[in-house]
């Protein structure tokens, strides 16, 4: 890893950004606003990433490496002004220069828009390893969709969630650079045709197909430190055509745009609605489109190096597919290396699995996606006698005690044949790659024996776990610089390199020095995210409450519920005592429901009415108050975490892929309260049993209890007098005046309809290891001494050691340090 230099000094960028201010935007700098100020020193900074983007693309050409292409329907960056001034040393000469101008950096760069590119840890994941890739070296490729609106801005009026366009593109993006020169055809529809070539065998043949177009845009991603830049390459559909003229001539104007108005709509907006067929044909399209563009691109770029020597492609190419929105890659790849190289089928599925590889996120079996037939068919039917095709392989090939197992059969089979046909892309994905990982030892465990157990006994040693990760430079360097100062203070720099190195703290945790500057830059942060919250919420947090806080995608099995249903409890206790003795708590949540996720909506107006009615009750002042912070997104992120007491990771065991809010709040020195379930389990572990809250049932208890035991809520409920307490308020809608129904349907949910995520028999638990939070808290040496070994732990859940897994054991990738003077021309068609 080289260590690059800064590259100018604080004058030199002082009159770059003057320069630019002048030449771009018209503008005397007292004639300039802060926006305009952002633009000027984002395209100074631009510069620099360009210049090291050539020298990158220029050293690859030279030792012509093997490159990983990272598919993902997400990419959740963040901003990058602040990022990218770090990665490239010029935070120092950024912050002298504003200065010397009378201006201040974190004014400007409070500016920028979050990239409306991502929805949760998916998309937040994606982004960790793409700095990672870049930062250690690996020649790698981002491929995503450059959504116009992203996925909503969230507003919070009468206590609902009120969706809104994400406008983030508005006024443009300084950080992406449009390629249209590598625009690629993308088809749809049609049908198959098979035609007798030259040899005498038939061929099939796609025709009749409409054609419409990806345009890449590129977003440089700067490694820390190094030369190297990767690409995150985002596509935006455009029409072949911007209207037909003829019609507009004849004053049909609205009908001439409506076209081109229907094909650019695919990527308008991140994850659609697919409750209508609408919906569904356009998310469908949707991922089809990122993986034919991504395919056609990768393939382009092979030809220029190799040629048709396809037999190479393993050596040079590999795609990871992050989750199964991008399965189709499977097929597209097949498609073209049949029927465009004309490879022979065994060839091309050889080379296909070779260098394809698929990473699962979810045990929810609703979110392995599965497309029926139909619908598949009248919008990709070469895709689908593809699919039809390789399925028949598959269980052709299959042993001979396997093929008489009906059953067995029916669940290894890429079409569930139960009613309407549908393709299974979990199962596409899974045979058509050489290595399937989970992203943490339980969830792998999992979907070994229970989500896929019949591919994981056909094929063991496919199956792999690697522990997801986060990158430390944005989620402690960047997000949190004051406990990031006393870090490089105590062990010295490097760490942002090697986060391995935080274990050096461990000794240090009883030190009364470094436990006061610990305790310090936390209270400093809760004072920043107290401003915030009243800015936002207009409620009152006081930094020296225990702020115990929950921010995560807003779905059941993550029981921001029993977080609530806690809630309900203490303010009950104040209720009952109001002189009772108890640890001030501030409870913090943030998240954002899918549109169309009734119940996940319904839960959000229950805790903002929980908030309504606990800070307006005189009785609870001081002691309790409960904030549901509006619009979730990396930038808000950043602010509360830092200010982190006491973090929530208390979803039902058996559910959470991996998690990495986890990560990132242990890592700035929350302590964690949570279940055995995702990486809480290696959290655990790394930090010690003592180091940690953990509660409730483990994920094989949770099964025992809803199949063996015949899991019945109304038993906990009957046992246990607070929860019944809790429960009788959702019932009798208590903070949802005049909106009883709400908290009413909560209640149904848990009660008569069997609580799925076994918020009931967790409470108990849950409520008692929150007393023990609460005790330890009352002894700030103590809870401080946990924090600093929870941060000295945190060394293995760096995305560096993720990606180097995935490099090692997946994808057979090596660094390729760049050489800021390769001696050969730029090859501008990357």
């Amino acid at each position: 890893m080289n260590d690059v230099k800064p590259p100018m000094s604080a004058d030199e960028l002082r009159d770059r950004f003057v320069r630019y201010l002048r030449y771009q935007r018209g503008l005397r700098l007292d004639e300039a606003g802060p926006a305009e100020y952002l633009a000027a020193l984002e395209l100074v900074v631009r510069d620099v990433l360009i210049d090291r983007a050539m020298d990158t693309q220029r050293t690859y050409d030279l030792v012509k490496p093997k490159t990983v292409h990272y598919l993902s329907m997400e990419f959740l960056l963040g901003r990058l002004l602040h990022n990218n001034l770090i990665s490239t040393g010029l935070l120092e000469p950024a912050r002298e220069a504003m200065q010397q101008l009378g201006l201040n950096l974190d004014v400007i760069t409070e500016e920028e828009p979050d990239p409306g590119l991502g929805n949760g840890g998916l998309g937040r994941l994606a982004a960790c390893f793409l700095d990672s890739l870049a930062t250690l070296d690996y020649p790698a490729f981002g491929y995503g969709l450059r959504y116009e609106y992203g996925m909503f801005r969230q507003e919070i009026q009468n206590g609902w969630q009120v969706e809104r366009p994400d406008t983030w593109l508005k006024g443009g993006y300084a950080w992406e650079i449009p390629r249209p020169d590598l625009t690629v055809p993308v088809k749809v529809g049609g049908g198959v045709e098979w035609h007798q070539g030259a040899s005498g065998k038939f061929r099939p043949s796609w025709v009749n197909w409409r054609v419409f177009y990806g345009v890449p845009h590129d977003i440089l991603v700067a490694g820390y430190q190094t030369g190297t830049v990767s690409i995150l390459r985002l596509w935006a559909a455009e029409a072949p055509r911007e209207f037909d003229f003829q019609i507009f001539s004849q004053g049909d104007f609205i009908k001439a745009v409506a076209e081109r108005e229907r094909i650019e709509s695919v990527t308008r907006v991140l994850y659609p609605a697919d409750e209508v067929e609408a919906g569904r044909r356009l998310r469908l399209l949707q991922e089809y489109f990122l993986v034919a563009s991504s395919v056609q691109d990768t393939m382009r770029r092979f030809r220029a190096r190799y040629g048709e020597a396809w037999e190479l492609l393993p050596d040079a190419v590999a795609f990871q597919l992050n989750d199964t929105h991008p399965a189709l890659a499977i097929a597209e790849l097949m498609r073209f290396l049949v029927d465009e190289a004309e490879l022979r089928w065994s060839k091309a599925w050889e080379l296909t699995r070779a260098v394809c590889s698929y990473t699962n996120h979810t045990m929810l079996p609703e979110a392995l996606e599965t497309w029926p037939v139909g619908l598949m068919e009248s919008m990709l039917p070469r895709h689908v006698q593809i699919i039809y095709e390789i399925n028949r392989r598959f269980l052709n090939g299959l042993s001979p005690a396997i093929q008489q197992d009906v059953e067995r059969l029916k669940r290894l089979s890429l079409i569930h044949e139960d009613g309407e046909k549908r393709f299974r892309m979990a199962h596409l994905a899974i045979v058509g790659s050489h290595r399937i990982n989970g992203v943490a030892r339980l969830h792998t465990e999992l979907i070994k024996t229970r989500l896929v157990p019949d591919f994981a006994a056909l094929w063991p040693d496919r199956f792999l776990a690697i522990t997801n990760g986060i990158t430390p430079r944005r989620w402690l360097g960047a997000c949190n610089p004051r406990l990031a100062a006393i870090i490089s203070k105590r062990i010295g720099p490097g760490w942002l390199h090697n986060l391995r190195r935080l274990v050096e703290l461990a000794p240090m945790a009883g030190d009364a020095g470094l436990q006061e500057e610990v305790r310090h830059a936390k209270h400093s942060a809760k004072i920043d995210l107290a401003q915030t919250i009243s800015e936002l919420c207009n409620v009152t947090a006081d930094p020296d409450s225990l702020f115990d806080v929950q921010i995560k995608r807003l779905h059941e099995y993550k029981r921001q519920l029993l977080n609530a249903m806690h809630v309900i409890a203490l303010y009950r206790r104040l209720k009952a005592d109001p002189s009772a003795a108890v640890v001030p708590r501030t409870v913090i949540f943030a998240a954002k429901a899918a549109p169309a996720y009734h119940m996940a909506k319904l839960i959000i107006r229950l805790i903002n009415g929980i908030g309504h009615v606990v800070n307006n009750d005189p009785d609870t002042a001081g002691h309790l108050s409960v904030v549901f912070l509006p619009d979730y997104r990396v930038t808000l992120a950043e602010k509360i975490i830092p200010a982190a007491d006491l973090s929530e990771q208390i979803s039902a065991a058996g559910w959470e892929a991996s998690g990495t809010g986890n990560m990132k709040l242990a890592l700035n020195g929350a302590l964690t309260i949570g279940t055995l379930d995702g990486a809480n389990i290696e959290i655990r572990d790394a930090v010690g049993p003592e180091n940690i809250f953990i509660f409730g049932l483990t994920a094989d208890e949770a099964l025992r209890l809803t199949t063996v035991s015949q899991y019945d809520p109304w038993n906990y409920y009957r046992s246990d007098p607070e929860l019944a307490g809790v429960m009788d308020d959702l019932h009798t809608g208590r903070f949802t005046p005049g909106e009883e129904h709400v908290s009413r349907e909560i209640w149904s949910a848990l009660m008569e309809h069997g609580d799925r995520y076994l918020h009931l028999a967790d409470f108990r638990s849950y409520a008692d290891t929150q007393a023990r939070v609460a005790a330890l808290y009352t002894d700030p040496a103590a809870w401080t001494a946990m924090a600093i070994k929870n941060i000295a732990a945190m060394g293995y859940f760096s995305s560096d050691r993720a990606i180097r897994e995935y490099a090692e054991k997946i994808w057979n990738l090596h660094p390729v340090p760049v050489n800021a003077n390769p001696k050969m021309p730029t090859d501008t068609s990357t």
